[in-house]
């Protein structure tokens, strides 16, 4: 063989081998995170509903608009768990750029759970996978660049846990079966167009004020106190703003988004986008 081939295969060789680890690091980082999907979804699709319908009339009168607006039908109670997917914008925790990334999320409406991922590029040709795990009161959170380096890595704290108890109640404008009477959820009164939502579960609980606008749709969820805007993560961020409201499946739901940190009186978005597939499944 000659010296060039030689050389030529041993290049080849050379490029080869962190293609192939990047590509086993990424199927296995998606195989990880797929099965933590499945098994939010079979502990949902295990669970009884627990709507109590007869609680409907004791809500606070923004919240009974609000359900007349998304259910026009009445609510789906056999509804167990939603699989949705998102494109917008997204910018890294400490970072003021702001870039295109896409999402997917699966969460119970039984039980507050949920799992979360997203592929973000971060210089060039780099990208990283982050994902948000939440289940049975403990958080998990990560992201690794190329699918391989570790960049990010939390795990459980009794302060981590409860502001991810609180991401669920954040997002559930996108599934409002989770908010109704008889779930983890409560309703307290405060004004014609606003009234306090508080998820409790898992021995702790978490609540945002919720502002309601004249349709009956659900316009903005915030926390009542700052958040620390100097932590390595988002977490489930401090404020929601939520528009577009379309009917999927006689829901309707918002499509697009903003995801805030806030404290002292000002929010600073980092996750902007829409709702390119949202899907309620039953048991």
């Amino acid at each position: 063989m000659s010296p060039r081939r030689t050389a030529l295969i041993a290049l080849g060789v050379v490029v080869a081998a962190p293609v192939a680890w990047i590509a086993w690091s990424s199927w296995t980082l998606r195989a990880e995170i797929t099965a933590k999907e499945d098994a939010v979804i079979a502990d949902a699709g295990g669970r009884a509903p627990t709507f109590d319908a007869a609680a409907m009339d004791g809500l606070p009168a923004p919240v009974r608009r609000y359900f007349e607006f998304v259910f026009p039908d009445g609510p789906p109670i056999d509804a167990a768990f939603v699989e949705i997917e998102m494109r917008g914008q997204f910018r890294r925790p400490l970072m003021q750029r702001f870039e295109p990334t896409t999402a997917r999320q699966v969460v119970s409406l039984r039980k507050p759970d949920l799992v979360f991922s997203a592929d973000t590029p971060i210089y060039g040709p780099i990208w990283a996978i982050a994902y948000d795990v939440f289940v049975d009161g403990e958080m998990e959170m990560g992201a690794k660049v190329l699918s391989a380096l570790r960049v990010v890595d939390e795990k459980s704290t009794p302060e981590l846990d409860r502001i991810s108890l609180r991401r669920w109640l954040l997002e559930s404008p996108a599934y409002p079966m989770a908010l109704l009477p008889g779930g983890p959820v409560t309703w307290k009164p405060v004004d014609d167009s606003h009234a306090r939502a508080v998820v409790s579960a898992y021995g702790m609980h978490a609540s945002m004020l919720a502002t309601f606008r004249a349709d009956g749709s659900l316009a903005s969820l915030e926390a009542e106190e700052d958040g620390d805007l100097t932590t390595p993560y988002h977490g489930s961020g401090e404020y929601t703003e939520r528009s577009g409201y379309e009917l999927v499946d006689g829901v309707r739901v918002p499509m697009e988004f903003t995801i805030a940190r806030a404290a002292g009186g000002e929010t600073y978005p980092f996750w902007t986008g829409r709702v390119t597939s949202i899907r309620f499944g039953t048991e």
